[in-house]
């Protein structure tokens, strides 16, 4: 589990994890493309994340495909909740992402009305 917190503390590892999981299946080239720094710094930032299994990479032909493990995320979550924590967890959770939402959308519409 240490390589897991290790891997989820940096934000750009967070960023590829984002990355990854909206597009299964992305090359290296392209996710690195997506940052400003080397391909040589993304290369370490996925050696740590494959070290931690969060990320599955499978060689086809000369390109690295990407894929996103939630398994080791899993099994912290599992370590730390009863059945109970999180079903109600889950409720704070969503209630937490409508009021963001909602927040958001209200400015918006205020724009509208001027």
């Amino acid at each position: 589990m240490d390589a897991v917190f290790q891997a989820l503390a940096h934000e750009s590892r967070r960023r590829m994890l984002d990355i990854v999981k909206e597009e299964p299946g992305i090359g290296v080239g392209a996710l690195a493309g997506e940052f400003d720094v080397s391909r040589i710094a993304v290369m370490k930032h996925l050696a740590v994340l494959e070290e931690a299994n969060l990320i599955i990479s499978q060689k086809d032909g000369r390109t690295r495909k990407l894929y996103f493990n939630a398994a080791p995320i899993q099994m912290i979550h599992d370590r730390w909740t009863t059945e109970y924590s999180a079903y109600w967890a889950g409720h704070m959770t969503r209630l937490k992402y409508l009021a963001e939402a909602r927040s958001q959308a209200i400015p918006e519409a205020k724009k509208g009305k001027f």
